[in-house]
């Protein structure tokens, strides 16, 4: 077993976040790495040490390098790396490369990646190891003929799905011959784009379909847990808005036997690290279909970890340092996982959802988050003065609620979405939290297609409440005098924005306060 000192995390944001938090409790350094153009992303100030890579490369690029994350960590002297999730987390060319250089990668081994990674070969582990899968095609070619024969074969409606990556990349529902050429080439686009490999293959749409998944670990020495089960059923363009843990839907029977079928395909093939096995359940008919899986953590991780009790990333730290699964969890078997209460995650992103949810950018010149019992927040960009830019995903941060009971955790999570404060930028807070209240998903009927058939949704007023009243009212004492005052003479106010963080020289410590405020929006800001 070898002990990690020094970690260097190739990602950006929350999970980057994330991953140094997991790692500084464990006593060991972090070091990040960030594109010029994320050169204020809170991520940076939060590791020991930071370096700027992808010099000309361009603002994903940067990311997406292996040649700049590899001179990075051996120029920093880091003995290991973490992918987060995305970018380069399912990119076995990347293990290949960490290997070769004498750098542990903190996830499964190339070749498992590459068995699980793209999605068709996943199918056929599925397979192999007894688990049903849904039909589909194998990768399609380019003969757009043969395609549409057999797209006529499985039957529509049909998804197409990308073959590597995930979050919705280069899917697109197929619900007739006339649509199937035109949504090829823009799934093949789009995933080209985000993944550097457009491959994609079509399979059979489920309409009345639960998004079911369950969190693995496994270790170096062959044993496999299985975490239990999340549901992520209440999606927008295939992007995930809520999740929960455990399903609410789901019978102990169900749950076992979900989870079961998990394992078996991981241990398939000696899974080691985390992952993530996904699948549908027809509502109809109460059947499980495997759909993929994911080589690595994910962003509704905080869930599971809320429910059983376990640090999935630093069980992924571990068990790369070649622990057992065992002193990885804390938990002796299988058995000792244990479920206790229920948990939900929400998405708090810059998303306008009576606009297309269309995202928004710029300064974020006012912000407040949540607190209280059984709250959690984990974020990256989100902070007075922190600036949210067109080249990266929307999300702000992630809110995960935990209470004995569904019922008082929604209730918890939907007191925190009302405190939340956050000026300079839209968000979707107010539509989560007509979510939250829908009859729909109170009463467990809902499924994939839940946001996309209900239109009542969106039927909401963006919130001008009281706290905001009182925030604008002191701010403007603050500028103008009280009126019994008024007539005084008052200095002149400095309103100004609030001042970025100031950049430092690398190496970078632990941050400190970013922001030096003045002025009444340093008032409004921390109300």
């Amino acid at each position: 077993m070898t002990e990690f000192s020094k970690i260097l995390v190739a990602n950006r944001g929350e999970i980057a976040i994330r991953v140094m938090r997991a790692a500084n409790e464990m006593g060991k350094k972090t070091v990040a790495v960030y594109a010029e153009e994320d050169k204020l992303g809170l991520h940076r100030f939060k590791a020991d040490e930071a370096y700027k890579i992808g010099e000309g490369l361009g603002p994903v690029a940067a990311y997406l390098s292996i040649d700049e994350i590899i001179r990075v960590a051996k120029a920093s002297g880091a003995d290991a790396i973490h992918p987060g999730y995305g970018l380069l987390s399912e990119n076995p060319d990347f293990v290949d490369a960490c290997v070769a250089n004498g750098i542990t990668f903190i996830g499964p081994k190339a070749e498992t990646m590459r068995a699980l990674g793209d999605k068709a070969s996943a199918r056929r582990v599925a397979i192999a190891a007894g688990v049903p899968v849904i039909p589909a095609t194998e990768v399609l070619g380019e003969n757009m003929k043969a395609i549409k024969a057999e797209a006529k074969e499985i039957g529509y409606p049909l998804m197409l799905k990308a073959s590597w990556g995930g979050g919705g990349r280069g899917m697109r529902p197929i619900m007739g011959e006339d649509e199937l050429e035109e949504k090829v080439r823009e799934g093949r686009r789009e995933a080209e784009a985000a993944f550097g490999n457009g491959e994609g293959y079509l399979e059979k749409m489920i309409m009345r379909a639960r998004h079911v998944e369950v969190q693995i670990l496994g270790d170096t020495h062959g044993t496999i847990y299985h975490l239990w089960e999340r549901d992520c059923s209440v999606q927008r363009r295939n992007q995930k808005v809520v999740e929960r843990a455990p399903a609410p839907y789901l019978s102990e029977t169900q749950r076992e036997r979900l989870c079961e079928l998990g394992r078996k395909i991981c241990a398939h093939v000696d899974y080691e690290c985390a992952g993530t096995v996904e699948f549908l359940m027809d509502m109809d008919s109460g059947e499980f279909y495997f759909i993929e899986v994911n080589p690595r953590v994910q962003v509704e991780h905080t869930v599971t970890e809320e429910v059983t009790g376990i640090d999935i990333v630093q069980a992924q730290i571990k068990i790369a340092e070649g622990k057992p699964i065992s002193e990885a969890t804390g938990k002796a078997s299988q058995y000792d996982v244990r479920l206790n209460g229920h948990a939900l995650q929400c998405r708090v992103t810059t998303e306008d959802p009576q606009n297309n949810f269309i995202p928004d950018y710029g300064r974020i010149t006012a912000y407040r988050s949540a607190t209280g019992m059984g709250i959690r927040l984990d974020g990256g960009t989100a902070y007075a003065g922190g600036v949210v830019t067109r080249y990266y995903d929307s999300l702000l941060t992630k809110v995960t609620a935990w209470a004995q009971t569904t019922e008082a955790a929604i209730a918890r999570m939907d007191r925190a979405l009302r405190e939340f404060r956050i000026r300079g930028v839209s968000t979707n807070i107010a539509f989560v939290e007509n979510l939250l209240k829908h009859p729909t998903f109170l009463n467990n009927t809902y499924h994939t297609k839940f946001i996309d058939e209900t239109p009542d949704l969106f039927q909401f007023r963006k919130r001008r409440d009281r706290a905001t009243k009182i925030l604008t009212y002191i701010a403007d004492i603050t500028v103008n005098g009280h009126p019994e005052t008024a007539n005084r003479p008052m200095p002149p106010a400095d309103i100004r924005d609030p001042k970025p963080p100031a950049l430092r020289a690398e190496p970078a410590p632990g941050t400190r306060n970013l922001l030096e405020e003045k002025g009444p929006q340093a008032v409004a800001d921390w109300m």
